[in-house]
């Protein structure tokens, strides 16, 4: 029927028009659908006058774009890349190492950091009303992101108590870690012989900081200097946090920039300290064979997952404080290569000063060994023909004990092994992997102790360890609080404390005298797999169940212009195939590797490897366990209907989502609009062909399945049994094929 025609015919109706399906959507006040008058038995609809969506939906926002840049930087750049990624480009072969590393930064962090920005931004909302939009069925992986966010919370908040407990020691001259301590027996003064078997700094980490027993099943009482530390490092946390992004957007201008300060100015010290520059020359020298080694590629992988803070959920509840149109994907990309140029810079500084550390370690060796040589000429044990007349042994240099060292190997090579001699290689004390807390609390320590104005650089290097850590603590919070102010009415400052209370509470079992070797165990079971789970179960339900080009298209809308369509090929392919590798990886190094821990024993001062006893290892699988649970537990309780998706709660801007696709509708249909001829009929929408969540093939809405990924409470609207006054226009459904 022309156009024209049908506007008269309802011009001339004496049929009240009461309101179209668009303005009702756009009511400002959260709309319970399952109590709508669109179903049957429902009161009948009045009149409302029409409500415009404002653009400041009541939810907060950045003060600047610069503040938000900063937020996603500060949880990004933590711990991790200064003492974790230094050590796995260590360890898996230098400069060869930033290949596959920079290539799967490509191919799996860029894209999926996009998606976790693009879908916090568009349906503003934390993680788990995030996951209840896409598909209700899968509202799961919401709550794990909050589950694994707790269980790390818990742990990182102790490294941060142990970084400010160096922090208030380093206002000392000397360093309390720089000389052993000594033991008075009587008349007689010994050096602690703990201390002597080892080093200074690890005496002084080991049992004066920490104070460890030599087994996990030891608990050795709380360790009070560590509680104290972990309640201010909770207080700070709690003060960062409490106002929301009001308060963290504030804290970020210090705790993401003063980092990068810390970090340039330890490494143009590190670069006039002798022998840095052969530690960054290891460092540059790729191995290239490594390459070729499916660990080193499964390493790199799982360093980008964590790098970006993938999962975890601050990603999305950072974003869901942005403006609609923000372009996300410039953030995405920008904030992936700020964090890779960190993790370079701060490996620059790690091997300058590894480098410095190298070299004092080599020249220790070869005095002591020295020593040892001249005792056996002195004794007639090796003939003075042996040394080379040139070798002056008041000032022996490392070149000149490597000949003396090849000489006396060569002369007495069957009984060389008696004498106990050792090559001391530069290269041998550069290959030794230093890693997490062995790195920042003994390594680097003890390179400080040789630094002209030792308490300034530790005070320095402390401080910004603080700072990295408070960036990444602020993003798991908000993760976790985010999801829980949307989704109920609570105050803010309230659950902000009681969240830290309990997490201080829950976190005395990291400050007992074993709580080491737990942070060890929460590290290496409570985030990894689960959290590659979470991802790969957000990549399948954009991509696979929302449908790639209907999220390309709400991209298109956000953005103003469509994102390049590599994009849908890594995310529909590649990103999945990748992350199904990991998991698979992961599982099979799991069940290669003995669960343990290395332990300290006092006897030996040294660590040992130690299997888990049986509590702990159940212990370790239960942490998995319970931070996946909520995934089986959502989807069983949606699929038979004894959930709620929350979908009668819903956001502005995910109403005005709404009003927008059903004003998309054809302007002939003047069937969208609800007419009501008399009281007591039945009201009549259009009925619109609906795109499955693959997007190949309509549905109608008569046949919605009530479990499929869209909210019940818009089910209900649309599957009223109401009569459509013309037939619909054809709509073309979506195709992601």
């Amino acid at each position: 029927m022309p156009k024209n025609i049908k506007v008269t015919q309802r011009e001339q109706s004496l049929e009240h028009v009461t309101q179209s399906v668009a303005d009702l959507l756009a009511n400002e006040e959260p709309l319970d659908y399952k109590s709508s008058s669109l179903n049957v038995g429902a009161p009948a609809l009045k009149k409302v006058p029409q409500i415009e969506v404002p653009e400041n939906d009541g939810r907060p926002a950045w003060n600047s774009k610069l503040q938000y840049i900063l937020a996603q930087v500060g949880f990004s750049v933590g711990l991790g890349n200064v003492w974790r990624f230094p050590y796995l480009c260590q360890k898996n072969g230098g400069g060869a190492y930033l290949v596959p590393y920079f290539i799967l930064l490509l191919i799996i962090g860029i894209p999926l950091f996009f998606m976790e920005l693009a879908v916090g931004q568009k349906i503003r909302r934390g993680s788990i009303g995030v996951w209840n939009y896409v598909c209700p069925n899968l509202g799961g992986i919401g709550v794990s992101s909050l589950m694994v966010c707790g269980f790390v919370g818990l742990y990182y908040n102790v490294i941060i108590g142990w970084s400010i407990f160096y922090f208030f020691q380093s206002f000392q001259y000397p360093l309390p870690w720089s000389e052993c301590p000594i033991r008075k027996n009587g008349t007689l003064a010994i050096v602690e012989p703990e201390c002597d078997k080892s080093s200074a700094t690890t005496y002084f980490w080991y049992r004066q900081t920490l104070n460890t027993t030599s087994t996990i099943a030891e608990s050795g009482g709380l360790n009070v200097k560590m509680v104290l530390s972990l309640l201010v490092a909770w207080i700070i946390v709690c003060l960062a946090v409490i106002k929301g992004i009001a308060s963290s957007g504030k804290v970020m201008y210090f705790s993401s920039l003063f980092p990068y300060v810390v970090l340039f100015c330890f490494l143009v010290r590190g670069l006039m300290l002798k022998g840095s520059v052969d530690g960054i020359a290891h460092m540059f020298t790729p191995k290239l064979e490594k390459m070729l080694e499916p660990k080193v590629w499964r390493e790199a992988a799982t360093q980008v997952f964590f790098a970006l803070g993938l999962g975890f959920g601050g990603v999305i509840a950072f974003s869901s404080y942005n403006k609609i149109d923000n372009n996300c994907h410039f953030d995405a990309v920008l904030v992936s290569f700020i964090n890779f140029f960190t993790s370079i810079l701060a490996t620059l500084v790690v091997f300058a000063v590894l480098g410095f550390k190298a070299n004092l370690m080599n020249e220790k060796c070869v005095t002591e060994n020295a020593e040892k040589i001249m005792g056996y000429l002195n004794s007639n044990i090796l003939s003075h023909d042996l040394i080379p007349p040139h070798v002056n042994f008041s000032q022996l240099t490392t070149s000149d004990y490597a000949e003396v060292y090849g000489v006396i190997k060569t002369v007495k090579e069957g009984g060389f092994a008696q004498l106990g001699l050792e090559p001391c290689l530069l290269e041998d004390e550069l290959n030794k992997a230093v890693q997490g807390t062995g790195l920042a609390f003994i390594a680097f320590t003890e390179a400080m102790t040789h630094f002209p104005a030792s308490p300034f650089w530790s005070v320095m290097f402390f401080f910004m360890l603080i700072n990295l850590g408070l960036g990444s603590m602020i993003g798991t919070m908000t993760g976790i609080t985010t999801p829980v102010l949307d989704a109920y009415k609570v105050q803010k400052e309230l659950l902000t404390v009681c969240c830290c209370i309990v997490a201080f509470l829950c976190g005395l079992l990291f400050v007992q005298r074993s709580g080491n070797y737990f942070v060890t165990m929460f590290d290496d079971y409570s985030a990894g797999l689960p959290l590659t789970i979470v991802v790969i179960l957000e990549n399948v339900s954009v991509t696979w169940i929302y449908g790639t080009k209907r999220f390309m298209q709400d991209l298109e809308d956000m953005l103003g212009f469509r994102p390049s369509m590599i994009y849908f090929y890594l995310w529909k392919y590649v990103s999945p195939l990748c992350l199904i590798v990991l998991i698979t990886a992961t599982v099979i190094e799991m069940g290669i590797s003995p669960p343990g821990y290395n332990a300290w024993v006092q006897e030996l001062a040294q660590e040992r490897f130690q299997s888990y006893p049986p509590w702990a290892l159940a212990m370790c699988f239960t942490l998995i366990i319970v931070a996946m649970l909520p995934l089986p537990i959502v989807f069983i309780a949606r699929h038979f209907n004894l959930l709620s998706d929350g979908s009668n709660k819903l956001s502005v801007s995910y109403r005005k989502s709404m009003m927008k696709d059903i004003s998309n509708l054809e302007e002939q249909d003047e069937t969208r609009f609800i007419l009501r001829p008399k009281p007591g009929e039945l009201l009549s929408v259009p009925r619109r062909p609906y795109v499955t969540p693959a997007g190949n093939k309509s549905i109608d809405p008569n046949s919605l399945s009530p479990n499929s990924c869209y909210g019940a409470g818009y089910q209900n609207a649309a599957i009223s049994p109401i009569t459509p006054t013309t037939p619909p226009s054809p709509i073309t459904p979506e195709s992601d094929s």
